[in-house]
């Protein structure tokens, strides 16, 4: 007990160290730390996903949903309305045409069958908003391009959810109605925010309240919770419900809200800075403990499987740069911020617990789906980190505004 005491101690030495590294040689912090989870883990055998129990997975989830909330907490509702057609368009471009390379190399390179590989193909069609957040961040993009990407990785974890329990349905049933499954994404989306919204104003019109108690700091995390706990259960999408709450807490005066402060007389306190510093600091250390988990959790497959998950991150990479060349035409984006989205392919938790489905539901190729998605997640967060690393240099960033159409002299080192 002592050693595993002293190793989470070291683990958040270590994360504030490579933290610092990142912004002096754009290593990423979540590569090293995944890194270090394979070799406690695959590598060296010390700890194996078993012996966290349940525990793991709850706290891997946990993890999301702050990551979620407090990016949500950044957000400006302004910026966030105008980004939302960008948003839209690259989320559900990149979302399908990933699906289809990854399923037609599944088909070619896998073996599997139709099904099989569209549920590969689902499972690896989102983004992780757990390696894209934290990095948009460190690498201080813009406002809109930043919150296209933060809105790209919530909503296409509902896409792959839904999309994959629909293929399941398919397999178990036989097959499954288009108009129950649109409406049972829209209602996923559309029902989680207007929880989360309304959530948030109700949270803004009590903690005034709630700050009269003792030690309440971590109040709204525990209520953050409550609200994706019940979301989930009504069957809506509680990652998209903790991301609104959070928009809702720092733009209440954009949604209005000082009208309902005047019609109820009861007073809107919002968050403070203290509030803030404290999210930050949740996020730090839930990321550490994710990505060490992740890397502990990944599965590794044959040499071929090992060749399957390069090709599929690398034909992905590249489809994902000639998409943002199409969408991001407009000069306000930069090379610099479009190079980042063209990078920001990342797989991640939502991926990972979803591939171990088909496995269970009997799906012909299940284990073949699950060690490729594992091995996926390591190849394509290993490639955005050494694109990121890599971009500072001359030669890259030249080949990346002749891939993007972008002129050499919008690049900006910040």
């Amino acid at each position: 007990m002592s050693i595993t005491i002293l190793a989470i101690g070291l683990m958040v030495f270590i994360a504030h160290f490579l933290s610092l590294q990142f912004r002096k040689t754009n290593i990423p912090d979540v590569l090293v730390l995944m890194l270090l989870g394979i070799l406690l883990g695959p590598v060296l055998g010390i700890v194996a996903p078993q012996d966290f129990g349940k525990i793991g997975s709850v706290i891997a989830t946990i993890a999301l949903v702050v990551i979620l909330f407090e990016s949500g907490t950044s957000l400006n509702l302004g910026v966030l309305g105008k980004s939302l057609a960008t948003t839209g368009v690259l989320t559900l471009w990149c979302f399908f045409l990933t699906a289809i390379i990854v399923a037609l190399l599944g088909i070619y390179l896998l073996d599997l069958s139709l099904l099989p590989a569209s549920m590969l193909g689902i499972t690896l069609g989102g983004t992780s908003s757990a390696v894209v957040i934290p990095m948009v961040e460190a690498l201080r993009m813009s406002e809109k391009p930043a919150t296209v990407l933060v809105l790209e990785s919530a909503l296409t974890d509902v896409l792959c959810i839904v999309g994959v329990f629909a293929l399941l349905q398919v397999y178990t049933q036989g097959g499954v109605e288009p108009g129950k499954l649109v409406g049972g994404v829209l209602a996923a989306l559309i029902f989680a925010a207007v929880i989360g919204v309304l959530g948030g104003i109700g949270w803004l019109l009590v903690l005034g309240k709630v700050r009269d108690f003792p030690n309440t700091i971590s109040s709204t995390l525990a209520y953050v919770f409550i609200v994706y706990g019940v979301t989930e259960q009504l069957g809506f999408s509680g990652a998209i419900a903790a991301l609104a709450l959070g928009i809702t807490l720092t733009n209440f005066e954009q949604f209005g809200l000082t009208r309902i402060q005047s019609l109820s007389n009861k007073t809107i306190v919002p968050l403070n800075e203290m509030d803030l510093v404290f999210y930050r600091e949740s996020v730090f250390l839930l990321k550490t403990y994710f990505f060490v988990y992740l890397g502990i959790s990944i599965h590794f497959g044959t040499a071929h499987l090992a060749f399957t998950a390069i090709a599929m991150t690398v034909l992905v990479f590249a489809m994902r740069t000639g998409l943002t060349r199409f969408v991001y035409r407009d000069p306000v984006y930069t090379l610099r911020d479009s190079a980042i989205t063209s990078m920001m392919a990342p797989k991640g938790l939502a991926a990972a617990v979803l591939a171990g489905l088909p496995l269970q539901y009997g799906v012909a190729g299940g284990e073949a789906i699950r060690d490729t998605t594992y091995m996926v997640v390591l190849v394509s967060i290993s490639l955005c980190a050494l694109l990121v690393a890599v971009h500072p240099l001359p030669s890259v960033q030249k080949f990346y505004a002749r891939a993007l159409g972008k002129p050499l002299a919008q690049t900006e080192d910040r």
